[in-house]
């Protein structure tokens, strides 16, 4: 059996922290190994205990979940940030992506769900939501840029083009008749090309760049 995922809670209500323990105990693939109140213990814990993963609130005293996520991906570049919000306000999301977050979670999705996606997150194969897609979209529509030259390749494009519209990898090797392994080579590729970190960083640059069609 494989690992442990290990994951670093952190979230100033006490009824939330337990609630999500409850949440994932039954899944053997998550220990969670310690829990923060605030942003500066995240960053204090996150050194002493090195987790996988950092389950972070936005809205906290002393430090928000924001700074927080941007000085741990600063000194801890391997530990997976995914933010967890009440809501889907596209402005912290946005900001939460540019600071290094793999992802969000909503707290209010069902245990399945939730424990679907993040597995996906620790094992970078989260696809963007539908919704988010379509928000990356309305940002960029009206400032979009002219198209710049790409390092990437032609088939490299071609998976961005599908990554900007929120599908999985599963998804992407369907389309284009090649192995899930495959897929994850090219978008390993990708992101190192470009020094990004995820599907959301991606797709932004991307629209930005005048990339996607």
């Amino acid at each position: 059996m494989a690992e442990p995922i290990r994951l670093l809670l952190v979230d100033d209500h006490q009824h939330a922290r337990e609630g999500i323990q409850e949440l994932l105990e039954e899944y053997e693939e998550f220990t969670i190994i310690g829990e923060a109140t605030n942003g500066l213990e995240a960053i204090e814990l996150t050194g002493a205990l090195q987790p996988n993963l950092v389950l972070m609130d936005i809205r906290m005293p002393v430090m928000d979940g924001l700074e927080a996520t941007k000085l741990i991906k600063f000194k801890y570049p391997k530990v997976k940030v995914v933010i967890m919000t009440v809501s889907d306000e596209i402005t912290d999301l946005f900001e939460a992506i540019k600071r290094g977050a793999q992802g969000y979670l909503l707290k209010n999705l069902d245990a399945n769900e939730w424990y679907s996606y993040l597995r996906a997150f620790a094992v970078d194969e989260a696809p963007m939501s539908q919704n988010m897609a379509n928000r990356i979209l309305d940002e960029f529509t009206n400032i979009r840029k002219e198209k710049t030259p790409t390092p990437l390749s032609d088939r490299e494009l071609e998976v961005l083009q599908l990554v900007a519209k929120g599908k999985s990898n599963r998804e992407i090797a369907q389309a284009f008749f090649i192995s899930e392994h495959t897929v994850k080579s090219h978008l390993k590729n990708i992101l190192n090309k470009l020094h990004l970190d995820n599907r959301v960083q991606l797709t932004s640059y991307a629209y930005s760049k005048g990339w996607i069609e």
